[in-house]
């Protein structure tokens, strides 16, 4: 397996800490993950503490089986977990990954919190594993989240139809964006101009 996997990433800025997803962090997933309006738009929901024991062993075998890199975020200013976000289909051949199975507790949302950890996410990617491309994708009716990848300075490129099996077990469709090496300069002074620091 790829070593990348063993590297204990720890990304900061002043806003927040994103630190490698672990079991220690049941109790405080514990207090934001059980609200039904997170998982509207994703691939699965969360009611029970079984189900959350069942997300968070998932979400650990990916990171053993190379799959995924998965991160707990955590606001720095109330100490608070604010949800999880992942490095996903990592190609490190042709240096490409896909940021996403992001969900933040509600109160978290809408907050600027989403744009500082991304920033740290894309900053890490390009700058330090020097990747070309970072692709991020939305349920194709999920127009907040599309809004806010669009306000990373992300493209968006397509449609991918019945791309997902929601908690339903119906069809969905995503809406696929991406940022790519070349742009990542002039993005990050146009959109991330408050984490750059001389």
């Amino acid at each position: 397996m790829n070593h990348f996997f063993q590297n204990d990433i720890k990304l900061e800025n002043e806003r927040v800490l994103l630190v490698p997803f672990s079991l220690e962090y049941k109790e405080s997933l514990k207090k934001i993950v059980f609200d039904e309006a997170i998982w509207r738009y994703m691939g699965l929901s969360i009611r029970t503490e079984d189900e959350l024991d069942e997300y968070i062993n998932s979400t650990l075998q990916e990171k053993i089986e190379g799959k995924a890199y998965p991160f707990i975020m955590i606001d720095k200013e109330s100490e608070s977990v604010i949800g999880s976000t992942r490095f996903g289909n990592i190609n490190f051949h042709n240096k490409r990954l896909e940021i996403g199975w992001t969900w933040y507790g509600t109160k978290f949302q809408g907050t600027g919190l989403n744009k500082a950890c991304k920033y740290e996410l894309l900053n890490y990617v390009f700058e330090q594993m020097q990747f070309n491309r970072v692709q991020f994708s939305a349920d194709i009716d999920n127009y907040r989240s599309q809004k806010a990848i669009l306000k990373l300075g992300a493209k968006q490129e397509g449609i991918f139809r019945s791309n997902y099996i929601d908690q339903f077990g119906n069809k969905r469709d995503d809406v696929y964006f991406s940022i790519i090496t070349d742009e990542w300069l002039d993005t990050k002074k146009k959109f991330f101009s408050e984490f750059q620091f001389v």
